[in-house]
């Protein structure tokens, strides 16, 4: 038994409150080294003739990677008091493992040797609000989605998707187009929109705010603003918009008085100025995002600035009632105001979802106290490498994808933001080499994936594009340039994932192991359980599904609705790009 690779840790991704009376545990051991895994726990009071009295319980494998098994349990201790440590059983030896090391039997005489959980509070759990788990979501950059009065167009604006997109012209987009076609999103079935930023900015994508308390005058105006959220709210859809507070851009008022006064700028504090007087190029002489000279970055530290900042975010939320704030570069601005802006938020809605844009391993800001959850790039990373680029093997993809469904607490799993492509990468359907069959499986691992998952606009009708500007052109609406084929697979997905409990959220999801270059998985909520199998080759496969435990008189084609003969020894048969999805029941 290699000690060194077993590892556990109260707190984080390891241990943690889940609802209400309930703790998750995890413990990570080395792959295939450990045939069986115990809890034994206990309330730390609880004593008879000087022996701390505990109980056993198996843990379940929830997943494994490369290097490491995943063991998995969740209880619920009686007086919400909790002291547990494993019994980890191989072929050759049975050991303890506690917070104070390996014993070969179990310590009874002092509770100090175990991990411990000192009370479960429910204010110390993580808590997302409810309705995200429910959400499909849609994102709508919203220069390019639709023009809907051209009155607001501004100068030189192009005719709608008459020339490729550039990082400087304009179609018109607005907040009017977007009410003129919100059938179709009702139509596809989302219940969520993502709205890169709209408010008064100087470029087409508008991450260089101007004014955070003024809409773009090409989108519309605040009035047209609650038109649209109430026509969205009306049709079952929540609002989320972006918001820029690690920058501003070059032409925002008090970055301007600097420029103008320099050292005399009563604002020249709000920004990250190494020295006078300000130089742009070669690089600049204060903090921005990247090197760009255009967005300085702003001073979240700063009381001013906080307070700023902070009133933009209850304002947006106490005067036009949205759903949601995405948080862009949000792992560059410091955590203290991102707990600070938490409190101001949900003081006065709780319900407002909080999603901080970052890439890279988030535990920090997924404590309780900053974000609801992340946007899930190394989901996407590992479905685009998978499915889209086939540049790694079927267990490479398995491995990636339980890294990521171990990396967070499943509170959090449950409401991060899981997506394929956005305005800052290339469209799927390109990465995917213009293959609509990738396209397809990617979809039915996205929606049928644990998260709340989103659909990037024109996805849907098949529209391609390479990195930004490329990904950002103009919205398809002619229906016969759009893919219908295409959209009615993912309407249909949405469908599913809003009709059946366990292929959505409420769902578990475990792989399965299988023959040939088979992908499956199977979601299981209460008696239902789904079963996915993915054909992600060129060639023909046949294989078995390992079903147990569940009953193979039942069974039912989701995708194509119609009820299948089935045996447990009868094969399937997926051709190249193909799927199949289905539904068995729980033996009694």
């Amino acid at each position: 038994m290699l000690k060194e690779a077993i590892y556990h840790r109260p707190g984080n991704n390891f241990s943690y409150i889940y609802k209400d009376d309930t703790v998750h545990i995890r413990l990570q051991t080395k792959k295939a080294d450990i045939d069986s895994v115990h809890l034994l726990f206990g309330d730390p009071y609880i004593f008879v003739n000087q022996a701390w009295q505990y109980e056993k319980a198996p843990m379940k494998k929830s997943g494994s990677t490369e290097l490491y098994d995943y063991w998995f349990i969740e209880i619920k201790p009686e007086y919400r008091r909790l002291r547990y440590g494993f019994e980890l059983s191989s072929k050759e030896e049975t050991l303890i493992y506690t917070e104070k090391g390996f014993y070969e039997a179990i310590p009874t005489d002092d509770t100090a040797y175990y991990f411990c959980v000192p009370f479960v509070h429910k204010e110390d759990s993580f808590h997302a609000p409810d309705w995200v788990r429910d959400t499909v979501w849609y994102q709508i950059f919203p220069e390019r989605f639709a023009n809907g009065d051209p009155a607001l167009n501004p100068a030189d604006t192009q005719e709608w998707g008459s020339t490729e997109p550039t990082p400087t012209n304009f179609f018109g987009g607005d907040f009017q187009g977007v009410i003129d076609h919100v059938d179709h999103l009702v139509d596809l079935g989302v219940n969520g929109v993502y709205f890169t930023p709209i408010f008064k900015a100087y470029s087409n994508h508008k991450y260089d705010t101007i004014d955070y308390m003024e809409i773009d005058p090409q989108f519309g105006d605040k009035q047209t603003f609650q038109k649209m959220i109430d026509v969205l709210h009306d049709n079952g859809i929540r609002i989320m918009l972006d918001a820029v507070f690690n920058h501003s851009g070059y032409f925002f008022p008090q970055w301007q008085d600097v420029m103008e006064k320099g050292e005399e700028s009563i604002y020249k504090d709000w920004f990250h100025i190494r020295e006078f007087p300000i130089q742009t190029a070669p690089i600049p002489n204060y903090d921005t995002f990247a090197f760009t000279p255009f967005m300085p970055k702003l001073n979240t530290s700063h009381p001013e600035v906080k307070e700023y900042l902070l009133e933009v975010g209850r304002y947006w939320v106490r005067e036009f009632g949205i759903d949601g704030w995405r948080l862009d570069v949000a792992n560059e601005v410091d955590h203290h105001f991102w707990r600070d802006f938490r409190t101001e938020v949900k003081a006065l809605n709780p319900d407002v979802y909080i999603l901080g844009e970052i890439w890279h391993d988030s535990m920090p800001w997924l404590q309780g106290d900053q974000f609801d959850a992340v946007m899930n790039y190394p989901f996407t990373t590992g479905a685009v490498h998978f499915f889209a680029k086939d540049s790694i093997t079927s267990t490479a993809f398995k491995h990636t994808i339980t890294n990521v469904l171990h990396m967070y607490p499943n509170s959090v799993n449950e409401v991060s933001f899981n997506l394929l492509d956005s305005h800052d990468t290339p469209r799927i359907l390109t990465l995917a080499n213009d293959r609509k069959d990738k396209a397809k499986l990617l979809y039915l691992f996205l929606l049928s994936f644990t998260g709340t998952p989103c659909i990037y606009y024109g996805d849907e009708v098949g529209m391609n594009g390479t990195q930004d500007p490329g990904c950002r052109k103009c919205m398809v609406w002619d229906k016969d340039k759009q893919d219908l084929d295409l959209f009615a697979h993912i309407q249909k997905l949405i469908t599913l994932r809003k009709n059946h409990p366990a292929f959505g959220n409420k769902g578990s999801f475990t792989f399965i192991e299988a023959d040939s270059n088979i992908v499956m998985y199977q979601k299981t909520y209460k008696e239902e359980h789904i079963i996915f199998s993915i054909n992600n080759t060129d060639e023909e496969q046949t294989f078995t599904i390992p079903v147990q435990d569940i009953d193979n008189k039942n069974v039912y084609d989701l995708y194509h609705d119609k009820e299948i003969i089935w045996s447990l020894e009868k094969e399937l048969t997926l051709a190249p790009g193909a799927f199949s999805i289905l539904q068995f029941k729980t033996s009694h």
